[in-house]
């Protein structure tokens, strides 16, 4: 390169800020420069001066990102490229270690390096940020094989560890990912790992998690947290993620519990992003590491104990494949479009039912591929009824034995190996079952083939329960008109329970000797009768021979009539009894076909002699039998029943209530939930005695009062002792040690409490403590029921409102007075205050009211709250009602806000804190603040129009509504909600200062938006120059 292309570094730089140069060309320019120069110090130096105007801008300005990609170009330069084999080869033989710590440490990028580490501890976050850029910059931009000093990686390790716990996110981004190449995954010590896995748990800004999430080394360390990431609270993370997941993670690599959970939360997830992602990338990447085998990939997951997340998984990806292709998803099928029996296994029927039940939802699109792949009816019913019927049948007390065994010899193994065998044998039966579904049954003698076949299945004995329901529940579907699936189901409940049989009397064996010794005594009479005969004949004594053959006659007559004895005492009899089994297999298969019955029936049907022959002959006396899964079933059965009638429901309350308190668990929350849909169907008048004096509990109630129900004068006092009892009973429930009967009444008693049958503050105190209880926090679906529950319940209406308004003091009461020994006194009382509050806020209803004079909700809390001050103005927690009077919407009405002016002012002279005072002399300025606007709003409205005036107007009014708003917080129903919620930094680009919200401005055209971009344009140059100018 010549002279005449030799430029400065002033010029380099001007010249690199506009995107249309070439970079590469200035790099090698300014190169050429640095290398004819035989003193670099006075180079560096300026070099460094020209760097120093852009490390000072935080903003990403494009000119100062060119300026610096180009330092990273320049400085990378000198680096010598990138080597092959055969050269490192003969470097490693030559092992010249000095000459190649002069090719790779050139004494201008140590420079450039020694200057960054100098100023990572600058006070600007500016240049602390464009410090790790840089530092990430070069080296990234450095050849796969290229080496640096160990003590220039030492110190560069050092500082960015420091780096990644900066003040400010987009610092700790930059840090982070410039220790993408000093991890070192195999060093179970490495700190840039550690540091890594810190950020994943403890970072509150999602861009950082996000940034450590692209850059980190999958290891057996770090797998476990980035598993975690995929059920992070933000869309973005979760989305990286499970694209890291698929990217860099083998599905060998990840358990079967691991590989079914992804799933699960990938395909279930909140945000289509991530969803997509998840059948997009995460499958076809599992697929493809298979070689495309689905059958491969379903073993993986372990269809048996986890088939409804195997199926969600076969649907997304049939979803991602093309139509003309979904039919060579390698089932294999025979001639007569079925699996063979001998090669049925739990994959490949799964993957069966999977495609036909997508093609099935196509509707008349998929009818003509649903043909190939899915035999007729009469075909499929055959097929079906030879495979159920080998099905090889284990009984459940074995079961139960082998379980309990701890040692297990050969033949319990073999056991074992027949259970798998059985278990296998009965999931396939259970999808075979389920493609009954799919089939087409509007033709008439495929229809009645299926019944047929159905009915004689359930009637085979010793069917596995499973099965029992899932024949049952498509027999029904067969069936449309209730009356006629009544009558089927008794009739196949008749034949199991009472199977006909012949009765065969037992054969008397003393009876059958004597008739046998009175054929001999005949037989040898016959035959001396007959041989005297001939003799008389032989003498002609024809007189005496007649009377002989008389004789004979008789003889021969009382032989028949023996050997018709005999004959009928060896025969059976032709007549056919019932015997009726009651052991436990058969009575829980006969009560799963009447619940799968009653689950099915329409509830206009009601009970008609069937069913309440069913009822007393098989359900009721189900109830008092000794094994735990009969009565189960029987509670289902009568819970159900009583749905379909109010006097059966009023009849067997009692028994539900008895059994809900003294049975096993399981038992138990069959009945309780079974109360629980009575109450939710017929309220609690269901428990008056007559229908003259059907009447709601009193509303007075301590305990729960009835919203819709108008009181009445004369009131019994049997149904107002039933409610009562009920309603301590569930209380009790709440605090029981049984998580999942805590859950099931909580779950109950929100339902009660959201359709309007139950309205009660002491109630839903209860609830929202049970919430915060810090003994419920494992308990995921409690905390999501009520998390979900308490924001529906308050935003549907405002008497809900008024509900959760009264329970406010006792909620906090209880809180603040809890003992040390409590786990309510690890609750945040603030963030259950702030739930309060904005479960109250006029704002948050679904149909707020657009009158503003109207008194609201938070008007009648506020004036509890300063009641409540006023009673012990010293206590500790009136500090924390000041704080809550401040974040509450009051209304406009001037009544409601003297009364609310004239208790603070009282509250101003009594209580002596001085924060709570400040929070008091504010809220009373804004009241009057506030009663000034109203006032300057109605002078204002007569008169002629003033612009001033109006902006002035505008003015206040914005605010006072800001500082009507202040506090308000966003509600979080989740289990992390028991906390007070960090504001969440909103992109990479921010700097994680606290930014005020920023005000709703009136949207500027496109001229005026480019216009503002091309003003806001950032050059240096003007910087340079007047540096220039002043030096």
């Amino acid at each position: 390169m010549t002279a005449d292309n030799e430029i400065d570094i002033k010029e380099a730089f001007q010249r690199t800020q506009k995107g249309h140069n070439n970079k590469a060309k200035l790099v090698a320019s300014l190169k050429s420069r640095y290398n004819k120069l035989e003193d670099k110090t006075l180079f560096h130096e300026e070099f460094v001066h020209y760097l120093k105007y852009a490390m000072i801008v935080y903003k990403r300005e494009p000119t100062v990102e060119n300026v610096i990609e180009f330092v990273t170009r320049f400085a990378t330069s000198f680096q010598s490229p990138p080597k092959t084999e055969e050269e490192e080869q003969q470097q490693q033989q030559q092992q010249q270690e000095e000459e190649e710590e002069e090719e790779d440490d050139h004494p201008f990028l140590s420079f450039i390096f020694n200057f960054l580490l100098e100023s990572h501890k600058a006070s600007s976050h500016a240049v602390r940020f464009r410090v790790c850029q840089l530092i990430n910059k070069l080296l990234g931009s450095m050849a796969e094989n290229a080496q640096i000093d160990d003590d220039l990686f030492d110190r560069i390790h050092q500082a960015m560890l420091v780096r990644v716990t900066d003040k400010f996110p987009n610092v700790r981004i930059q840090a982070a990912l410039a220790m993408t190449r000093l991890q070192q995954p195999m060093d179970p010590d490495c700190p840039t790992i550690n540091a890594y896995m810190l950020i994943l748990e403890n970072d509150t800004n999602a861009e950082v998690r996000r940034a450590v999430l692209s850059c980190i080394a999958m290891s057996p360390r770090t797998l476990p947290k980035v598993l975690k990431r995929t059920r992070d609270i933000k869309e973005n993370v979760r989305k990286l993620a499970f694209q890291v997941m698929a990217d860099k993670v083998h599905i060998k690599a990840l358990t079967i519990a691991q590989r079914v959970s992804l799933l699960q939360q990938g395909l279930h997830d909140t945000s289509e992003a991530v969803r997509e992602v998840v059948c997009s990338h995460l499958l076809p990447s599992w697929l493809l590491r298979l070689d495309g085998d689905i059958i491969e990939m379903l073993h993986r997951l372990d269809v048996e104990n986890c088939s409804q997340t195997a199926l969600d998984t076969l649907k997304a990806i049939f979803k991602g494949t093309p139509t003309d292709e979904l039919l060579q998803n390698k089932v294999q099928l025979d001639n007569r479009k079925l699996i063979s029996v001998d090669s049925l296994s739990c994959e490949n029927v799964l993957l069966w039912r999977a495609l036909c039940e997508f093609i099935k939802a196509k509707g008349d699109d998929g009818e003509e591929m649903l043909e190939q792949v899915l035999p007729d009816a009469a075909t499929y019913a055959n097929y079906l009824y030879g495979y159920l019927k080998a099905c090889p049948v284990f009984s459940e007390e074995l079961f139960l034995y082998l379980k309990a065994v701890p040692v297990l010899s050969e033949e319990q193994r073999a056991d074992f190996n027949q259970l798998e065998l059985v278990m296998t044998k009965e999931f396939i039966s259970q999808q075979l079952i389920h493609l009954i579904g799919c089939l087409d049954t509007n033709e008439e003698g495929g229809r009645k083939r299926v019944l047929t076949v159905l009915q004689e299945m359930l009637a085979l004995p010793q069917r596995p329960s499973s099965l029992v329901s899932l024949l049952t529940e498509k027999l029904l579907t067969l069936i449309p008109d209730d009356h006629r699936r009544i009558q089927t189901v008794a009739e196949i409940i008749s034949d199991v329970r009472e199977p006909i049989m012949e009765a065969s009397q037992p054969v008397d064996e003393n009876e059958s000797r004597r008739q046998q010794v009175q054929l001999a005594e005949v037989k040898v009479r016959i035959l001396e009768a007959k041989q005297s005969l001939e003799d008389y004949i032989t003498a002609q004594e024809f007189s005496r021979a007649a009377e002989l053959k008389d004789s004979i006659t008789e003889l021969e007559n009382r032989r028949n009539q023996v050997i018709q004895e005999i004959a009928a005492s060896s025969q059976p009899a032709d007549k056919e009894v019932h015997n009726e089994k009651n052991d436990p297999e058969t009575l829980l298969r006969c009560l799963t076909m009447c619940a799968e019955l009653l689950k099915q029936m329409s509830m206009k049907t009601r009970i008609g002699p069937t069913i309440s022959a069913l009822m007393s002959s098989l359900i009721l006396p189900s109830i008092a039998n000794a094994h735990p899964a009969v009565r189960n079933m029987a509670v289902v059965c009568l819970g159900t029943c009583t749905l379909h009638s109010k006097e059966l429901a009023k009849t067997h309350m009692v028994l539900l209530l008895q059994i809900a308190q003294l049975d096993e668990v399981k038992i138990r929350i069959s009945a309780l939930r079974a109360i629980i849909d009575l109450l939710l169907l017929f309220g609690f008048q269901l428990l008056s005695e007559t229908a003259a004096t059907q009447a709601a509990p009193p509303s007075q109630s301590p305990e729960r009062q009835e919203e819709d129900a108008a009181p009445a004068e004369e009131k019994g006092d049997a149904p107002e002792d039933t409610a009562q009892s009920i309603v301590v009973m569930l209380s009790e429930f709440l605090d029981n040690e049984v998580s999942d009967l805590r859950t099931e009444t909580a779950e109950g008693l929100a339902k009660l409490m959201y359709t309007g049958r139950m309205s009660s503050a002491k109630m839903l105190s209860r609830l929202v403590l049970l919430w915060y209880n810090p003994v419920t926090e494992g308990d995921t679906r409690l905390r999501h029921c009520l998390g979900v529950f308490f924001q529906l319940y308050a935003r549907e209406s405002r008497v809900h409102q008024e509900v959760v308004e009264e329970s406010f003091l006792p909620t906090v009461r209880t809180l603040m007075n809890a003992p040390a020994t409590s786990p309510l006194a690890e609750v945040d009382v603030n963030n259950v205050v702030e739930l309060l509050v904005e479960l109250t806020r006029p704002s948050a209803l679904m149909k707020p009211s657009t009158n503003t004079e109207e008194v609201c909700v938070h008007d009648y809390l506020a004036v509890r709250i300063c009641g409540e001050m006023l009673k012990d103005p010293t206590a500790p927690e009136v500090r924390l009602y000041a704080k809550t009077l401040s974040n509450l919407e009051l209304s406009r009405d001037e009544t409601v806000r003297k009364d609310l002016q004239t208790l603070l002012q009282q509250l101003v002279q009594v209580v002596k804190d001085r924060i709570c005072l400040r929070a008091l002399e504010k809220m009373i300025h804004q009241l009057v603040d506030s009663k000034e606007q109203a006032e300057l709003l109605s002078a204002t409205a007569l008169q002629p129009l003033d612009v001033n005036a109006d902006e002035a107007a505008t003015d206040d009014l914005s605010k006072s509504a800001k500082r009507a708003k202040r506090g308000q917080r966003k509600v979080c129903t989740a289990k992390g909600g028991r906390k007070p919620s960090r504001r969440a930094e909103s992109s990479e680009e921010s700097d994680g200062e606290n930014v005020p919200e920023s005000v709703p401005v009136v949207r500027p055209s496109r001229r005026a938006k480019t216009a503002a971009l091309e003003k806001a344009k950032l050059d240096l140059n003007t910087l340079i120059n007047q540096d220039a100018n002043v030096s």
